[in-house]
């Protein structure tokens, strides 16, 4: 259990929340994760943090960052909408407000196609920070995408070729993959670089 997860946890809800903060931290350290870890999410969350200026209701962020890849199996394709569930069932027990709880879940279905609306300040945060990966080092991106494909090892190599270029494709299609930071030349050279090597 990380401990300091947890105390980003503890500042952000409280220590009535503490079970559910131990929950989620469970969760992101499942055995068949391999990218979409503790991590992750400590990853993302430092972004946030980087980012929070810019978000028009930052602690919503972070509580989205917190829950946006809380269920995930790579055996699935709606893991994104089961964990917005997740958030929308627990949340409301925090006392958090309706329309908070909303937010916090539309925010985890917006990491589905990672393309927030024009003016969607939390949510270009949230993406912007949990993309940031694709403008890491070659060889930070490089372990990243190793991280990926032994999430999915259980996809014949042809399958999965296509299935991530179709991914990395689809990202290259945004009008801009980040809206905030200034990574964007970064991020499509990694990413032409792994179609290359698909």
């Amino acid at each position: 259990m990380s401990a300091e997860l947890m105390d980003r946890w503890r500042s952000l809800t409280g220590p009535d929340a503490e079970h559910l903060g131990r929950e989620l931290i469970a969760r992101y350290g499942e055995p068949h994760r391999r990218y979409h870890t503790t991590a992750h999410l400590e990853a993302v969350l430092a972004h946030v943090d980087t980012l929070a200026e810019h978000a028009e209701n930052p602690d919503l962020v972070r509580l989205a960052a917190w829950f946006h890849d809380a269920v995930y199996d790579p055996r699935r394709g709606d893991n994104e909408e089961r964990s917005a569930t997740l958030a929308e069932r627990v949340l409301p027990e925090l006392g958090l407000p309706a329309e908070a709880v909303a937010t916090v879940a539309r925010l985890v279905r917006l990491t589905v196609t990672h393309d927030p609306a024009a003016g969607d300040a939390d949510g270009t945060v949230l993406c912007d920070a949990d993309l940031a990966i694709l403008a890491a080092t070659p060889g930070i991106y490089a372990t990243y995408a190793a991280a990926v494909r032994e999430e999915y090892s259980f996809v014949p190599d042809d399958a999965f070729r296509a299935g991530r270029a179709a991914v990395l494709r689809s990202l290259l299609d945004l009008p801009a993959i980040f809206r905030i930071a200034d990574l964007e030349a970064a991020a499509r050279a990694n990413i032409h670089s792994e179609l290359e090597q698909l």
